[in-house]
C-alpha cells in the first residue's frame, strides 16, 4: 500500500497544486473556464484517441469489466434510490440536496483513473481506462439527468442530452481511434507523434483543472450527505464492481485495472448540470471535494486488497 501512496502522492500534490492556483490573483475566472474548454474539446479526446490506437486489447477480457461495472452501477444508484425515503424523514434530505448525493455516487473520474493507471499499470492499463470512460458516458449521464429531474421537479429535455452524448467529443475521439484501429494503413508517423505531444498535455492540464474546481470552504464541516455519498462511492461501489467481477472470473492485473477504475472520486461536470436543473450545486462541491481527499487513501485500500485477492 506505501508503494503505491508514493506513486499516486504526485497525482493528488498536482491536484492541490490546482487549488492553490485558483486561490492565487495571478488568473481570471476566465481563464480557468477556458481551460477547463480545452482540456474537454481538445487535450482530453486527443489523449484518448492516442491511447485508444496505440493500446494492445488482446489479453483484455472487456466484456466480463463492463459487466462487473454495470452490475455495480446498477446496484449501487438501486441502493442509493431506496434509501431516499430514509434520508428524507430521518435526516432531513430534501430533493433537491439529494440529487446530488445520486450524482456524486453514480459519476466517477475518469481522469483521475487515467492519471493513476498511467503511473501505476502498462498501457493496457491506461486503455482499458479509456475505454470504460467512452461506454460509460452515455448511461450516467442519462440516469443523473433523470434522477435530477425526478428530484427537482424539471423537465428534462433527453433529446438534447441525447444529442450533447453524441456531439460529446470524447465519445467522437474514442469511436474515431476505433475506426483508425480497423483502418489497412496506420496514420502518417509526425500525425501521431503530432497528436501524442498534444494529449501528454492533457493530464497535467486536467489534474490542475480537477483541483481549481474543488471547494474546500464548502466541506469544512461534512454533514450526513456528505459522508454518505463518500462511503458508497469510495466503498460499496467498489465492494460491488469488485465482488461481480470476482464471481465472473477476472483476475490478475485486469481486476486491479477495474478496481481502480471503481474506486476514484466522482466528477466534478455533475456541478454544472446540478447549477442548471435546481439541484443542490453547493452539497455537490462539498463532496466532491470531500470524496477527492478520500480517495488518496481509499484507492491505495481497495488496490491493496485487490492484490491480496488476485496475487497473480
Amino acid at each position: 500500500m506505501l508503494s503505491v501512496l508514493a506513486a499516486i502522492l504526485p497525482i493528488f500534490l498536482l491536484i492541490v497544486f490546482g487549488q492553490l492556483l485558483r486561490k492565487l490573483p495571478l488568473f481570471p475566472a476566465e481563464f480557468w473556464r477556458g481551460m477547463d474548454m480545452m482540456g474537454f474539446y481538445v487535450l482530453y479526446p486527443t489523449l484518448l484517441f492516442v491511447t485508444i490506437v496505440r493500446a494492445d486489447f488482446a489479453r483484455l477480457t472487456f466484456d466480463i469489466i463492463i459487466i462487473a461495472l454495470a452490475v455495480g452501477g446498477v446496484l449501487i444508484a438501486a441502493f442509493t434510490l431506496a434509501i431516499w425515503p430514509v434520508l428524507r424523514d430521518r435526516f432531513k434530505v430534501d430533493r433537491p440536496a439529494f440529487s446530488s448525493v445520486f450524482q456524486t455516487t453514480v459519476r466517477w473520474n475518469g481522469f483521475i483513473a487515467f492519471a493513476v493507471a498511467e503511473k501505476l499499470f502498462p498501457p493496457e492499463g491506461a486503455a482499458m481506462v479509456a475505454l470504460v470512460m467512452a461506454v460509460v458516458i452515455i448511461p450516467i449521464n442519462i440516469e443523473a439527468v433523470a434522477v435530477v429531474a425526478w428530484f427537482t421537479d424539471r423537465s428534462p429535455d433527453f433529446a438534447g442530452v441525447l444529442r450533447r452524448i453524441a456531439v460529446n467529443p470524447l465519445i467522437l475521439a474514442s469511436a474515431a481511434a476505433l475506426i483508425v484501429r480497423v483502418l489497412p494503413f496506420a496514420l502518417p508517423v509526425p500525425v501521431m507523434e503530432m497528436l501524442d505531444l498534444l494529449g501528454r498535455a492533457a493530464l497535467g492540464m486536467g489534474l490542475v483543472a480537477i483541483g481549481a474546481g474543488l471547494r474546500p470552504q464548502d466541506a469544512l464541516r461534512p454533514g450526513f450527505p456528505v459522508i454518505l455519498a463518500a462511503a458508497n462511492k469510495l466503498m460499496v461501489f467498489p465492494s460491488l464492481v469488485i465482488s461481480a467481477a470476482v464471481v465472473l472470473g477476472l483476475g490478475g492485473q485486469q481486476l486491479a485495472y477495474l478496481a481502480l477504475c471503481a474506486s476514484v472520486p466522482t466528477a466534478m461536470n455533475g456541478y454544472v448540470l446540478a447549477r442548471q436543473m435546481g439541484g443542490d450545486a453547493e452539497l455537490y462541491a462539498a463532496i466532491a471535494t470531500v470524496q477527492t481527499a478520500v480517495s488518496f487513501i481509499s484507492i491505495p485500500m481497495v488496490l491493496a486488497v485487490v492484490a491480496q485477492l488476485s496475487p497473480g
